[in-house]
C-alpha cells in the first residue's frame, strides 16, 4: 500500500514539473508583460510580476493597431473555418454515400494534396490569385484554405462508421438525400464539427507567412504579423515587456475558443483514436 502511494507521488511529481516545464515560456511572456522596459531587461530575469499590466497593454494595442487586426482575424479564422466545416462535411458525405465514376481515384488524390505544405504552393497559389486580381484583398487571405483534407478524412471516417440501414430506412420512407444530410448525420457529427472548428480556427489565426506575402496594405494584415511590427527595428532594443503583452492579446481569442469548445473537442479527438 505505501509503495503503491509512493509510485502515484511519484508520477504526479513528475507530470507536475513537466507541466511546469512547458507551460513556463508562456508564464514567463506572462511575467515580463507585467513589467517596466528596465526591469524587463534586468539580470538575473525577474520572475515576480510587477504592475503595468494593463499599460503595456494599451501601448501594444495602440501601437499596432491591433482593432483592425483583430477584426480581419477573426473575419478570416470565422470565415475560413465554417466554409471549411461544410466543405467538409459534403464532400465525406458524396465519399461515403454516393458511387460515381473515378471515386476510387479522387479520394486518394485529395490525400496527396496533405503532404505539400503551404511553402511549396506558396508561388503557384499568389499566381493565381494575382491573376484573379485577388492581391491585398480578403478573397486571397481566406480561399486558399477553404478545402481541408484534414476535414474530409474526419467526417468521412465518422461517416463510415454510421449504420448503413439508417440510410436504407431514410430512403424507404422517402426521404432525400440532402435532407438525410442535414436532420441525421450532421446533427450527430456536433462532436467531430466542434473539433474541427477549434483546429482549424487556431490554425488560421496562427497564419503568418501568406498574409505577409498577399497583404500591401496596414488594414488588410493579421495579429501575427502585428506582433512582428512591435519590433521596432534592429538597431533599437526590442521592448519586449510590450511585445509580450501584445503576445497575451493575440493569444486570447483562440484560448477563449479552446475553453468555449473544449469538452466538445476532446471527446471529436477521442471518438478518432478509438477508430
Amino acid at each position: 500500500m505505501i509503495t503503491r502511494t509512493r509510485t502515484k507521488l511519484l508520477i504526479h511529481a513528475i507530470l507536475i514539473i513537466l507541466v511546469a516545464v512547458i507551460a513556463f515560456p508562456v508564464i514567463y511572456a506572462l511575467i515580463t508583460s507585467t513589467l517596466t522596459f528596465q526591469q524587463a531587461y534586468s539580470y538575473p530575469p525577474r520572475l515576480i510580476p510587477g504592475t503595468h499590466l494593463w499599460q503595456n497593454i494599451v501601448e501594444a494595442w495602440h501601437r499596432a493597431n491591433f482593432g483592425r487586426l483583430f477584426f480581419n482575424s477573426t473575419l478570416i479564422s470565422l470565415v475560413v473555418s465554417f466554409v471549411k466545416i461544410v466543405l467538409s462535411l459534403l464532400a465525406a458525405f458524396a465519399y461515403t454515400h454516393f458511387r460515381f465514376r473515378g471515386r476510387s481515384i479522387l479520394f486518394p488524390m485529395t490525400m496527396v494534396t496533405q503532404m505539400l505544405p503551404l511553402p511549396v504552393r506558396i508561388l503557384p497559389t499568389y499566381q493565381l490569385m494575382a491573376s484573379f486580381h485577388w492581391i491585398n484583398s480578403y478573397y486571397a487571405l481566406m480561399f486558399p484554405f477553404f478545402a481541408s483534407t484534414t476535414g474530409i478524412l474526419l467526417f468521412r471516417q465518422f461517416f463510415m462508421t454510421v449504420p448503413r440501414d439508417l440510410s436504407d430506412a431514410a430512403r424507404v420512407d422517402g426521404t432525400s438525400p440532402m435532407r438525410y444530410f442535414l436532420q441525421i448525420l450532421v446533427p450527430i457529427s456536433k462532436t467531430n464539427i466542434a473539433a474541427l472548428f477549434v483546429i482549424e480556427f487556431i490554425f488560421i489565426w496562427s497564419q503568418y507567412l501568406w498574409p505577409l506575402i498577399v497583404t500591401t496594405t496596414a488594414d488588410m494584415r493579421v495579429v501575427q504579423i502585428g506582433l512582428k511590427m512591435l519590433l521596432a527595428s534592429e538597431q533599437i532594443a526590442p521592448e519586449w515587456n510590450v511585445i509580450m503583452a501584445g503576445t497575451i492579446i493575440a493569444m486570447l481569442p483562440p484560448l477563449v475558443v479552446l475553453i468555449l469548445f473544449r469538452k466538445s473537442f476532446a471527446e471529436g479527438i477521442a471518438m478518432q483514436s478509438e477508430k
